[in-house]
């Protein structure tokens, strides 16, 4: 049985909710990047092709939107559909986390 897109189910992977966390503000592409890197001291750093095909699919979802702007660049933010994606997914992996506290301190 094929496993549904992560973005039709909205059961996302990190590099999704990592841009969708920087994307809480608007933000270019290339400020998500600098963003992420610096808020997680380099701990996630994500290539140009990474970040545009992500922000491509987060589009077509409905979960961030391209707002006008009189610049160059392509700016976006997180939509109204996007934050509760958002915060499911945050929700996801906390209780993924309680689950492997509990295991850990069984053992």
């Amino acid at each position: 049985m094929a496993r549904s897109s992560g973005f039709r189910s909205g059961e996302l992977a990190d590099t999704a909710v990592h841009v969708l966390l920087a994307l809480v503000r608007p933000r270019h592409g290339y400020a998500v990047m600098q963003f992420l890197e610096e808020q997680s001291h380099g701990a996630i750093s994500l290539g140009p092709a990474s970040l545009y095909s992500t922000l491509k699919k987060l589009s077509e979802a409905g979960f961030i939107t391209e707002l006008e702007n009189d610049q160059n660049r392509r700016v976006y933010q997180l939509s109204e559909t996007g934050q509760k994606i958002l915060g499911r997914n945050i929700e996801r992996r906390r209780q993924l986390l309680a689950m492997a506290d509990q295991i850990l301190e069984e053992v």
